[in-house]
């Protein structure tokens, strides 16, 4: 499905029956990309609501600007327009920031959600990862797969690395201070790599620390965004064990 939502085009995937279950992406990766989690089919019992965030996959964004503020915006206003007051959530990377955004500008909005690899702000680690993201050396085959997530044209890819690129230099679009934290209202499973390279796991135990109702899953040996092949089965089974309040 394709709504028009805060001037921009947003694609969105709802299928399933049962509680509403919001799924959101990384940094240019795409709402299909939760296929390569929940290898084995959606998760029961849940209606799925799976966006394309703005500028990335088959959603547009025509004004150029990518903010996790603004990011939250659309899909609070996406599931204003599917008649979904109140969901629970999974957010990977540039999805668990999101998700923080919506979790203190409405927190009635989530019941639980499970943030994988979020941080309260960009480290010095981080900064300079961006610092280094562009698509001018990419391969043939790099376009290729780019290509084939992200429909409208090389325009829109390249347009994706520079605002990843200039995150950089954001100062104020994720400044999570422990107060901000602390309005959050939802259950909150942190789930965090202890070999993150952009985010020290320091900074899950600041927000673990922070959220009150909250709870804390330091994956051995992960990286950033530990949730994907050998380590997606424990993932789902940890996750869905969460939102469905077993534990």
């Amino acid at each position: 499905m394709i709504f028009d939502i805060n001037g921009f085009q947003m694609h969105v995937d709802s299928r399933g029956d049962g509680e509403p279950l919001l799924l959101l992406h990384g940094g240019t990766g795409i709402g299909a990309d939760w296929s390569l989690v929940f290898t084995g089919g959606d998760p029961p019992g849940f209606r799925l609501i799976v966006p394309d965030l703005r500028g990335h996959g088959r959603s547009t964004n025509p004004s150029a600007v990518f903010t996790f503020r603004q990011a939250a915006a659309d899909v609070l206003a996406l599931l204003d327009r599917l008649g979904v007051a109140r969901v629970k959530a999974i957010g990977l990377s540039m999805g668990a920031k999101t998700l923080l955004h919506m979790a203190t500008q409405q927190p009635d909005r989530i019941d639980t959600m499970v943030l994988v690899s979020a941080t309260p702000y960009f480290p010095a680690p981080a900064r300079a990862a961006m610092a280094q993201l562009s698509v001018d050396h990419f391969s043939e085959a790099d376009w290729a797969a780019q290509r084939t997530r992200h429909v409208h044209g090389d325009a829109q890819i390249r347009m994706l690395f520079d605002q990843m690129r200039a995150l950089k230099d954001s100062h104020d679009d994720m400044a999570f201070t422990p107060p901000l934290l602390a309005t959050i209202t939802a259950r909150t499973l942190i789930v965090h790599g202890d070999r993150d390279p952009l985010y020290p796991v320091e900074l899950a135990l600041e927000m673990y620390r922070a959220i009150p109702a909250s709870a804390l899953w330091v994956v051995p040996n992960g990286g950033h965004g530990p949730i994907f092949g050998g380590q997606a089965a424990a993932f789902v089974l940890i996750a869905m064990d969460y939102l469905s309040g077993r534990f």
